[in-house]
């Protein structure tokens, strides 16, 4: 079936001023006609409308939601019709049986140490029952909500949280106690764990120091508009006296931190970065001697990233990981910090670390190849390596079953969408397929495998990921178009053996672009994770240089290798932070990229400092400090002497990358007398869009743009 045209005219500078009577009207009108899609169309052919409409063609992919608390099931998020609204499925651990689970099964619990019983909230109160949720009754009930249930040791007792405060109960005698009693405007306590019978470790998230952003209402009943507050949390560490009620603070921290208790209940770990993440500390308490220590430190340039840390389920050996030398490890030590060990070491990164028991470490690795993430057990002792996958796949979402018996990720490969898998730890025999959620015809589309390559930068040392789509008809005269596809997030891993997880309805656009002639490629440029450290921070205080250059490096790869590939006719395309990268490139480097399309772009990131300083704090300092930081990273900055086309596509109610970016970045084009732009607004989407019709419009522009100024 040919894909059906229904052209919205493109808005450029000179129509900005009807563009403010009619347009917010117009849109919403096209986006309300836009034609159903039928289930038929998507087997036919791929086509924009199929790639952006229910139901989808790859089907929704499973999204693990637990193990039952007897872990003979697993509970997972999907639609089996191929559309957003999911519901809760089980299936067994051989990936049998598969039906619809009760939804009041998928709810937080908490096993009692014996193993034969759990705690779970439901409508707000606290039930005790069976592992299979029978001999059910009620052991808390307050007007307040009631969360976040622990048991002691003995599983006599159960501390939890209402009204924000803490409260312990019996669970084989009948009483209930207030354990802290906070002040009016203090943050609210949350249960970290036991320490002993009589003693309670507790967590506090201060946010009194964010501030609101609000979105402007700029449609009226057609539009929720909201506010968010954003900034950076201090958590504040406590540990409680269930007999006196007496409350002493261990910590508190300003920034990104964790905390763990060590199984005999002597130890609290507290694992603490600065709010610019270039400075951490691995800090123990002794609450028998009444002592603190710093077992561990590391401190960069850059930020940090990727950490982890935990006590082992027996004894206090700790587990934590590290890029102390330049990748992302293993390691272990003593709560004084002495004894320390490096388990793993290499040129790879260890995405994923977990304890098995108290000599077992269960391991994710990349030492195959960065896309290629394999799964092992490690001998914390010997160091002894056991592998239990061996298939070539990405794999991530790691989930350990409530015995540690069982571990389920999703995994995937070239042209194979996610599916949840199984391995059991005790008894490795390969892993087991659980779900096969594809729908019927997706092999029969025509999907081609993209060429996974090694480029080698510059600089003659860095290594990059890159993937590319041929034209599915080349033209050995004229040569092919390319578009380069740029991931957003920037800290984010988008090139690898497999299927995207973040980036799937793009994943289809750039297949649909190939089939239209193009060459489209990716490049995991610097500031990517999966790495290592100098990697990802080569973009310290200047975001977009090193990125561009990468990217660069890959249309080099491309024109060497490809005979076909015009890289003197190139389109840049991505959003958010992806979108960023499209002007930014198309900016300061014209005589690489010819046109960009930017989807809810950051053109400004003084902007974005003040809205999610978490983010560009690490990268770029302040705006006050650093100056010169933001400047040379913002496309703003480059407006004025923009000489190539631009499409800027941006939700008016975009509540992660404002739309006074847009606003802004257009308002100085104008300014300048650049003709050679094209906008257009949605007024009720925000940062991800959720209207199928708002995706297909988005991405129909960006094709028709490349079309019209690549073709030519």
């Amino acid at each position: 079936m040919a894909e059906t045209s229904y052209p919205l005219p493109l808005i450029d500078h000179r129509q900005l001023c009807f563009m403010k009577r009619i347009s917010f009207f117009l849109i919403l009108i096209a986006l309300c006609i836009a034609p159903a899609i039928t289930a038929q169309t998507l087997l036919d052919t791929l086509s924009l409308q199929s790639i952006f409409h229910e139901p989808y063609i790859p089907g929704v992919r499973p999204g693990f939601a637990g193990f039952s608390p007897d872990d003979k099931l697993v509970y997972f998020r999907w639609n089996e019709e191929g559309r957003s609204e999911t519901e809760l499925y089980q299936v067994d651990l051989k990936g049998k049986d598969l039906k619809k689970a009760p939804e009041d099964h998928q709810r937080y619990s908490e096993i009692s140490p014996d193993g034969k019983h759990l705690v779970y909230q439901k409508k707000g109160d606290l039930y005790l029952a069976d592992l299979n949720f029978g001999n059910e009754r009620l052991i808390v009930s307050t007007k307040d909500y009631d969360f976040g249930p622990a048991f002691n040791n003995d599983g006599s007792q159960l501390a939890y949280v209402a009204d924000g405060e803490a409260w312990v109960t019996g669970v084989t005698k009948a009483f209930i106690k207030q354990v802290t009693k906070k002040k009016e405007d203090d943050p609210g306590f949350n249960i970290t764990g036991w320490a002993g019978d009589s003693t309670l470790v507790l967590s506090q998230w201060d946010n009194s120091a964010y501030k609101e952003y609000y979105f402007p209402e700029y449609a009226g009943k057609y539009v929720k508009t909201g506010s968010s507050r954003r900034g950076v949390p201090t958590t504040i560490l406590s540990v409680a006296n269930t007999n006196t009620g007496s409350v002493t603070e261990l910590a508190r921290n300003e920034g990104w931190s964790g905390s763990d208790i060590s199984a005999n209940g002597r130890y609290v770990l507290f694992d603490a970065m600065d709010p610019a993440m270039k400075h951490r500390t691995l800090t123990v308490y002794d609450l028998a001697a009444d002592t603190s220590f710093v077992a561990f430190e590391d401190s960069t340039t850059g930020w940090l990233y990727g950490t982890n840390s935990a006590f082992a389920p027996e004894g206090d050996k700790i587990m934590f990981q590290s890029e102390r030398d330049g990748w992302n490890h293993v390691y272990t030590m003593n709560p004084d910090g002495s004894g320390r060990k490096q388990l793993t070491s290499g040129s790879y990164d260890i995405p994923y670390a977990n304890w098995l028991d108290a000599r077992t470490l269960l391991i994710a690795t990349s030492e195959n190849d960065p896309g290629d993430i394999q799964l092992y057990k490690l001998d914390v002792q010997s160091g002894k390596k056991t592998a239990l996958t061996s298939a070539e796949g990405h794999r991530r979402g790691f989930r350990l079953s409530n015995n540690q018996r069982y571990v389920v990720y999703s995994k995937t490969y070239f042209n194979e969408p996610a599916e949840l898998y199984l391995v059991d730890l005790k008894k490795p025999k390969g892993e087991i397929k659980l779900t096969n959620t594809v729908p019927d015809g997706f092999d029969d589309m025509g999907w081609q495998k993209e060429d996974y390559v090694k480029i080698k930068s510059r600089d003659g040392e860095t290594m990059l990921s890159a993937s590319i789509l041929k034209p599915e008809v080349p033209d050995e005269e004229n040569g092919n178009p390319v578009v380069v596809f740029v991931h957003g997030a920037g800290s984010l891993q988008n090139v690898f053996k497999g299927w995207s997880f973040s980036y799937w309805r793009e994943y289809m656009f750039n297949q649909f672009l190939a089939k239209q002639g193009y060459y489209v490629i990716e490049v995991d440029y610097r500031h990517s994770t999966g790495y290592g450290r100098t990697f990802r921070e080569d973009v310290t205080n200047w975001m977009g240089k090193y990125e561009t250059e990468d990217i660069e490096d890959g249309l080099a790869y491309l024109a060497e290798h490809y005979a076909s590939a015009d890289t003197s006719n190139v389109g840049i395309y991505g959003g958010s932070y992806g979108g960023f990268m499209a002007l930014y490139a198309v900016s300061v480097s014209p005589e690489h990229f010819d046109a960009a399309a930017a989807l809810r772009a950051v053109t400004n990131w003084e902007n974005y400092y003040y809205t999610n300083p978490w983010y560009t704090l690490p990268r770029l300092g302040t705006p006050e400090a650093d100056s010169a930081h933001y400047a040379q990273s913002s496309p703003i900055t480059y407006a004025d002497s923009l000489s190539q086309p631009v499409l800027i596509l941006h939700g008016l109610i975009d509540n992660n990358v404002g739309f006074q970016d847009a606003a802004q970045y257009i308002e100085r084009l104008v300014q300048s007398g650049n003709e050679d732009f094209d906008l257009m607004i949605y007024p009720t989407e925000r940062h991800g869009f959720r209207d199928p019709d708002a995706w297909y419009d988005e991405y129909r522009r960006i094709y028709e743009f490349f079309e019209e100024e690549l073709k030519r």
